[in-house]
């Protein structure tokens, strides 16, 4: 887990930054480019998402093998972040009757 996420990181480390991170562990890239590392470098496929304010929204990636976690930040301007990474994803919507 750790070697993919750190070569991930650094290939988005690699690539121009578009927006200003205020963190270290803040990522952040164009949409369409920061999705397509989402989908093949780290296997992952949006599981989520929720309109944290007119302009923002947030996604919940998942890889669902190894049930790694990345959560995305996306602005209506063509940015995206990624503000949080972590394993061991448990969804907790209950099953249908």
């Amino acid at each position: 887990m750790r070697r993919c996420i750190f070569g991930f990181l650094t290939a988005l480390l690699a690539l121009p930054t578009v927006a200003h991170a205020q963190t270290a562990d803040v990522v952040c890239d164009d949409t369409a480019r920061l999705e397509r590392m989402l989908r093949t470098v780290m296997h992952s496929e949006r599981h989520a998402l929720g309109l944290r304010g007119p302009e923002t929204l947030l996604e919940v990636w998942i890889d669902p093998r190894s049930q790694n976690w990345t959560l995305v930040q996306t602005y209506t301007n063509g940015t995206s972040c990624i503000i949080a990474m972590g394993e061991h994803w448990e969804d907790l919507t209950p099953a249908p009757a």
